[in-house]
């Protein structure tokens, strides 16, 4: 075995060594939930102000962390740096407020002036630390304790497990209260109007085409009339309606594969078209128009969308959502 390959395999053992020990840390954190953290969602979802997070050197990276997810989760929340609250930025915690703090050892002196004032003005305090006898956990309304778990640093120094448990507790705290809120992706949508994931929950009715735009057909409409209709409108398919207006069939460049023959073009739609075709409704999320178009076994590149009675309403095309982003 080369030196090279021997390191190699020496930094994958460290690497399994470090997530399993992580791992762990998780697995006692889950066991060990208990009615503290539901009297912790019940502190939170109570507040009518904002969640100030707090923490100081790697669980204040952590505490930035889960304030922004809350506050894209439908929690207002924002961050607060202990050392700059001892200096004016207590002036940003206000009545309505509640402060949730981490502090593996519960002894961070900065926190001390933040904890002061979340006792002073009454403010609800969560704490989320390793030690049930720290300063912190005294002064707190409710306590979120970390199970004791080794660093997966190998001098057992370095914040590792615990600021992952950290943070997987703060996860926790954003998905239940957006839970209980009822919060939705349209909700979820108005925080992320950028980038892909704005992107990805669009609605199906703000990118389809409609009206005239529609390749569409009467069921006896000849072959012949259906081709330069499709070709026509581009959309690599044509929806034939019933005589309620109902989406009927599809025909697709497959069907006419399919169908090829001399006597493709003297035949009627409905002798060619497939039934029963895959459709979506305006309302639907981009990404679940997507999910439809690659969950069959032979993907599609379009859909009808339809409204309640089965009318065609647009059509949607996969370029459609590669253009807004969303494949």
């Amino acid at each position: 075995m080369t030196a090279a390959i021997a390191t190699a395999r020496a930094d994958l053992d460290v690497a399994r060594a470090v997530l399993a020990t992580e791992a762990s840390g998780l697995r006692a954190l889950a066991a060990g939930l208990d009615e503290a953290f539901t009297q912790a969602v019940e502190t939170l979802v109570r507040v009518t102000g904002r969640v100030v997070v707090s923490g100081m050197g790697k669980s204040g990276h952590v505490a930035r962390k889960i304030a922004a997810t809350l506050a894209s989760t439908g929690t207002p929340a924002l961050f607060v740096h202990p050392a700059e609250a001892s200096h004016g930025d207590l002036g940003m915690i206000v009545a309505g407020d509640a402060l949730l703090a981490l502090s593996n050892s519960g002894e961070t002196p900065e926190l001390a002036d933040l904890v002061r004032h979340a006792r002073r003005f009454a403010l609800p305090l969560v704490a989320v630390t390793g030690d049930a006898r720290s300063a912190l956990a005294r002064a707190a309304d409710v306590v979120l304790l970390l199970p004791a778990a080794a660093e997966a640093c190998p001098m057992g120094l370095a914040p590792t497990t615990s600021t992952v448990m950290q943070m997987a507790l703060g996860d926790a705290l954003a998905v239940a209260l957006l839970t209980r809120r009822g919060f939705t992706a349209a909700d979820f949508r108005r925080f992320h109007p950028g980038g892909r994931l704005g992107a990805r929950l669009r609605r199906v009715r703000e990118l389809m085409h409609a009206g005239e735009e529609m390749p569409l057909a009467p069921p006896d409409l000849p072959m012949d009339a259906a081709l330069l209709r499709m070709t026509e409108k581009r959309f690599g398919c044509l929806g034939v309606t019933d005589a309620a207006g109902r989406l009927a069939g599809i025909i697709t460049d497959g069907d006419l594969r399919r169908h090829m023959g001399p006597e493709l073009l003297a035949r009627r739609v409905d002798e060619i078209m497939t039934r029963d075709p895959q459709t979506i409704a305006p309302d639907a999320l981009a990404a679940e128009a997507l999910h439809a178009m690659n969950a069959r076994k032979r993907p599609i590149t379009a859909l009808f969308v339809v409204d309640p009675a089965g009318r065609p309403v647009g059509i949607l095309h996969i370029h459609d959502l590669l253009r807004a982003g969303v494949a």
